[in-house]
């Protein structure tokens, strides 16, 4: 059975109507499903999580890439809480498909998922799915240097997608405190990129890799992900492979505003890394510490989660995600 986990504040308050339409093709294709609806924050992840220890393994987010992001949360939660006990959950026993309805849908990209519903819905039907690489997130203690690796969480997350420290985690954060103001559309993320092109500041941080030092210095942003799009289509980490066990990191340093805006275009059309001065590298395990007391927020998949200094991990093992071949 699958459990549908429906975010209706998703879509500028369209979600209601759009999911009695998907729920009408899931019944037509005998595609047998409980739903389950959000109304809160992280209310979907308690609900994935519930539904998790409960036995269940299939999931379907409806709603936008919060409401994925969510729902992955509620299932890590339960995966590791079992991983110490005599039954420990396999991830690979999971499968997450996604109906999408928001504002921000930018994980579906990699996988062909369009907004035509009648075709998700034959996706889910025709058990369409492709294993792909889940990222553990650790914040970790003020002051862990060099020693990060020794150094115990102060609290975990998960990504599917993108994440990133610096700009792209500001803009992350004015577009939704925007959402929470009710504003909706599609120009939220461009409007905020364009106001924190000229107001945002860089920080001195130092980036890790693989116990490899690859950048030190002032940075304006570090995006990571297995993912290639985010922010409506824009492509920090253009070459990136879901299922290839690593991490794509792109380092973009200090630029004078000039530079900044020169360099835009390419971060629309996939040239990001041939711009000179910034950094990339792949890798299982990256590490941004912060160079000053200043804790520069996080974003993972569109939602901040804490404070650098931070450490990204693939995991060893992957989760079924539906995916059009």
């Amino acid at each position: 059975m699958w459990l549908a986990v429906v975010n209706l504040h998703a879509g500028s308050g369209k979600t209601a109507s759009l999911w009695r339409e998907a729920e009408s093709l899931l019944v037509g294709k005998g595609i047998y499903h409980d739903n389950r609806y959000t109304d809160f924050k992280n209310h979907a992840a308690e609900i994935a999580y519930e539904a998790a220890c409960r036995g269940l393994r299939r999931f379907i987010a409806v709603g936008g890439d919060g409401t994925v992001h969510e729902v992955l949360e509620g299932i890590m939660k339960y995966v590791e809480e079992t991983s110490v006990t005599s039954a420990p959950a396999r991830l690979s026993d999971f499968y997450l498909a996604v109906i999408p309805i928001g504002s921000g849908n930018d994980w579906i990209r990699i996988h062909g998922i369009s907004y035509n519903m009648a075709e998700t819905v034959r996706l889910i039907e025709e058990e369409s799915f492709i294993p792909q690489d889940i990222v553990k997130v650790s914040t970790l203690p003020v002051g862990c240097g060099e020693d990060f690796m020794d150094a115990g969480p102060e609290n975990i997350s998960y990504m599917v997608n993108i994440g990133g420290v610096g700009f792209d985690a500001r803009v992350c954060e004015r577009v939704n405190g925007q959402k929470e103001q009710g504003r909706r559309g599609k120009l939220l993320y461009i409007n905020a990129l364009i106001y924190l092109f000229f107001h945002y500041k860089s920080l001195p941080m130092t980036v890790w890799c693989d116990g490899e030092k690859v950048f030190e210095g002032s940075c304006f942003s570090v995006a990571l992900g297995t993912g290639r799009y985010c922010g409506g289509g824009l492509r920090q980490t253009p070459d990136a492979i879901f299922d290839d066990g690593l991490l794509d990191l792109t380092v973009i340093p200090e630029y004078s505003l000039g530079r900044i805006l020169l360099e835009l275009p390419k971060l629309f059309n996939g040239r990001l890394p041939s711009v000179k001065g910034i950094e990339t590298r792949r890798g299982r395990s990256i590490a941004v510490i912060p160079g000053t007391e200043r804790r520069e927020i996080i974003e993972v998949d569109g939602e901040i989660i804490g404070n650098s200094p931070v450490r990204f991990d693939v995991l060893g093992e992957q989760m079924n995600v539906l995916h059009k071949f």
